[in-house]
């Protein structure tokens, strides 16, 4: 495989070159699964019978709402992190009533927040903010309404999505950014059947085959590579010692793929995979380390009966 040195990349494209043109194991950041047609992808994801969280998630908030209410001051603003199209977030707006200032979606997808000003501005004052968490929070930072008390929601286990140490580091950077007082809401998905969770990442309808699929059609159409998408399957694996699903892009047969963008060719050997995204599960006993570790102070924990899954609600 080759690559020039000298060409000015967009990240992804920095990020394509480093985990597959660069390394010696094939990887990719599950942030770049959630382009507009991967965020529809996933929308469809969550209504599917085999995928608890999310519906497990938004009972969760539906019950907990008022109390979460309770905790915040006579002026709040809530943002949220990944907002997607902020349905689910609507239970907890509503619940604050006129007490809500604003509401701060952060989304890399401009497809999701379009959809999200559509599902809530009839009701609140919606700001959204384009760009990944890091970016994300720091415009929030220099937004946020003077004399307002903020709850960050960080919705759907995507925490999960980092590696273990990496989700420390992203809480304790997180945490810095807010001030004292402020509440942080989180979700997480709970180890349970191994079956279960499998099923829930490899559905037999394929919607999550090609979720996984889109990433490949996306290197395609950004960056003018010639993945022949028929030629990888999709694949779940849980891995016991992490406690984590993990998504692989595994190729059929021995293929090389040019990325013009990168003036670089990749050589894939038959059962070689990509690796796109880790979903780690947790314990109570996990959250309540991981929230004393970064800095928070847990408050509370909500759970689902029908689907193990928490939100847990820390203090900055």
């Amino acid at each position: 495989m080759s690559t020039s040195p000298a060409l000015q990349l967009s990240k992804f494209a920095a990020d394509v070159q480093a985990g597959l043109v660069r390394a010696s194991r094939k990887k990719l950041s599950p942030t770049y699964l959630y382009d507009d047609l991967g965020s529809k992808l996933f929308e469809a994801i969550t209504v599917l019978p085999e995928y608890g969280c999310t519906r497990a998630d938004e009972r969760i908030l539906t019950r907990c709402a008022p109390e979460l209410a309770a905790q915040l001051g006579s002026r709040a603003a809530v943002a949220e992190l990944g907002s997607g199209s902020g349905r689910k977030t609507s239970h907890i707006l509503s619940s604050l009533g006129n007490r809500l200032v604003e509401y701060f979606p952060i989304d890399v997808s401009s497809e999701a927040l379009n959809a999200c000003c559509r599902e809530l501005a009839t009701f609140v004052n919606v700001s959204p903010i384009h760009g990944d968490y890091s970016e994300g929070l720091k415009q929030l930072a220099e937004r946020r309404p003077k004399r307002a008390s903020l709850l960050l929601l960080f919705l759907g286990s995507t925490i999960g999505n980092f590696e273990r140490a990496e989700q420390l580091d992203f809480l304790q950077s997180l945490h810095s950014t807010l001030n004292p007082g402020d509440m942080f809401l989180i979700g997480t998905d709970l180890v349970k059947d191994v079956e279960c969770m499998l099923n829930a990442y490899d559905d037999p309808t394929g919607v999550t085959a090609s979720f996984n699929l889109n990433l490949l059609g996306r290197i395609n159409r950004e960056l003018d590579a010639d993945f022949d998408l028929r030629s990888f399957t999709h694949e779940a694996r849980w891995n016991e010692n992490e406690r984590r699903i993990e998504m692989h892009l595994v190729s059929s047969r021995t293929q090389r793929v040019n990325i013009a963008a990168l003036e670089a060719t990749i050589d894939f050997n038959a059962g070689e995979s990509i690796w796109t995204e880790s979903s780690h599960k947790f314990t109570i006993h996990d959250l309540q380390q991981l929230a004393e570790s970064s800095g928070f102070t847990p408050l509370q924990i909500w759970t689902d009966p029908e689907w193990p899954f928490a939100e847990s609600l820390w203090r900055a």
